[in-house]
C-alpha cells in the first residue's frame, strides 16, 4: 500500500502556501455568551436609569459600550501565550499528517518536542522530521496501545527534559484509528482495535504521563471529532470511541482543575482534516476486507451496490490530500501555547458547525427529518 505524503517542509499543508479559509470559532465561542450578557445588562441598566430619571441613555449605547469593552478584554485575555523556553511537549501519532505537522509547528515555536511514532524503525517520515527540525526535537517509538512502549517513552522523556524543566508541559494525542462501516459489517477485532487506539491507549498514556504534567502544571490536549455530536451512518464505531474519549476528558478536566492542569479537546471536522487519518487506499482496503468477512446472508441482505455506495460516500473526505490543516493544527497548538485555553476547540467547516449546533439544540425528530443521511 502506498504511503500518504507526509507533512514535510515545503509541502506541509495547503495553508502554508495559500490564505487559510478557517473560521475563528474559538473567538466566537469565547465571545458569544459575554456579548449576550452585555445586551441583558444594558437592557436592565437602561431601564433602571430611565425609571429613576438619572439618565436617558439608550439600550443600544450601553450595549455598544459594554460590547467594545468586553470584546477588547477578551481579545487580550484570549491571546495571552506562555513562553516556550524550557517547556517540553509530547506529540503522539506523528506517523499521520496531522501529528507530523503539529510537531513541526511546536518545534518552530521553540518547544522541546517528543514526537511519538507508532512505527519509528525505517520510517522515512521520522527521519525527515528529525532532519528538518531543530535539535530540540526527539523522535520516539510509541505505540499508545503498548504498555511497555508507554513506560519506555516516559523514562526517555524524564532523562531528556530540558534543563530546569519541572516536568512535561503538555501531552497532545493525535493518534487515531478510523474504523468505518455499519455496525454489522465491522469485525469485532476492528471494534476492539478502535477502542484500544482511540480510548484505552490515550487513557493509559495520560495515566503514566500525568505525574510529569502535574508537576509542570501543564495541560492534556486530545484530538477528537465533531462526529461525537453529529450522528452519521457508517461512522458509528469511530464516533462511539471518540465520544467516550470526550466524556473521559470532561471528567478529567474537573479532576485536574484543582491541580492546575488544563484538559483540552479539539473536535475537528471531516472536511478540515481531509485525509489526515484515512487515505483512499486504506478506505478501499477496509472495504474489501469487510465484504469478504460478511456471510452470504448478510451480503444478500445489503447487496454489493448498497455496500459500495455507503463507503464511497466517504471518498469526498479522503480525496482532499492537500486539505488545509491550518485550522486543526492551530487549534491543537493553541491548546498547548495559550495561557487560558478553551476547554473545547471546533476547527470545522461552517456547514459542520451549523449541523452540530442543530444536533445539540433542535428537537431530535426535527433534526433527523432535516438530515436524512
Amino acid at each position: 500500500m502506498h504511503r500518504r505524503p507526509s507533512a514535510r517542509r515545503g509541502s506541509l499543508i495547503k495553508g502554508a502556501q495559500s490564505t487559510s479559509q478557517e473560521v475563528p470559532w474559538d473567538i466566537i465561542d469565547r465571545c458569544a455568551l459575554p456579548i449576550v450578557l452585555c445586551h441583558a445588562i444594558a437592557v436592565v441598566l437602561s431601564t433602571v436609569l430611565n425609571a429613576m430619571h438619572l439618565s436617558s441613555i439608550s439600550v443600544f449605547t450601553l450595549f455598544l459600550w459594554f460590547s467594545i469593552s468586553v470584546t477588547g478584554s477578551l481579545w487580550f485575555y484570549h491571546n495571552l501565550q506562555v513562553t516556550a523556553a524550557g517547556k517540553a511537549v509530547l506529540v503522539t501519532g506523528c506517523d499521520n499528517v496531522l501529528g507530523n505537522a503539529l510537531a513541526r509547528r511546536l518545534d518552530d515555536l521553540g518547544y522541546h518536542v517528543f514526537a511519538g511514532f507508532q512505527s519509528k524503525a525505517g520510517n522515512i517520515d521520522a527521519d525527515m522530521l528529525k532532519e528538518d527540525c531543530s535539535g530540540r526535537l526527539h523522535t520516539l517509538q510509541l505505540d499508545i496501545t503498548s504498555e511497555t512502549q508507554i513506560l519506555s517513552a516516559s523514562l526517555y522523556i524524564v532523562d531528556h527534559l530540558p534543563e530546569g524543566a519541572q516536568g512535561l508541559w503538555a501531552i497532545v494525542n493525535c493518534e487515531s484509528w478510523c474504523a468505518l462501516g455499519e455496525l454489522e459489517w465491522v469485525p469485532f477485532s476492528v471494534i476492539k482495535r478502535a477502542m484500544d487506539v482511540n480510548l484505552l491507549g490515550p487513557a493509559r498514556l495520560v495515566q503514566v504521563m500525568l505525574p510529569l504534567v502535574r508537576r509542570a502544571r501543564g495541560r492534556v490536549v486530545l484530538a477528537s471529532s465533531i462526529l461525537t455530536h453529529v450522528a452519521a451512518p457508517v461512522r458509528g464505531v469511530h464516533a462511539a470511541s471518540l465520544a467516550a474519549l470526550d466524556a473521559l476528558a470532561a471528567c478529567l478536566r474537573r479532576e485536574l482543575k484543582p491541580r492546575g492542569v488544563d484538559v483540552v479537546i479539539v473536535a475537528a471536522g471531516e472536511y478540515t482534516t481531509g485525509s489526515a487519518w484515512l487515505s483512499e487506499e486504506k478506505l478501499l482496503e477496509q472495504a474489501r476486507d469487510m465484504w469478504k468477512r460478511l456471510s452470504d446472508e448478510q451480503k444478500g441482505a445489503y447487496g454489493e451496490d448498497y455496500f459500495e455506495e455507503a463507503l464511497r460516500s466517504l471518498e469526498k473526505y479522503t480525496k482532499s490530500a492537500d486539505a488545509d490543516l491550518t485550522a486543526v493544527t492551530r487549534a491543537l497548538s493553541d491548546g498547548v501555547t495559550r495561557t487560558f485555553p478553551l476547554a473545547r476547540y471546533t476547527p470545522v467547516s461552517p456547514r459542520e458547525k451549523l449541523k452540530s449546533l442543530l444536533a445539540e439544540h433542535m428537537p431530535r425528530s426535527l433534526y433527523e427529518g432535516l438530515y436524512t443521511d
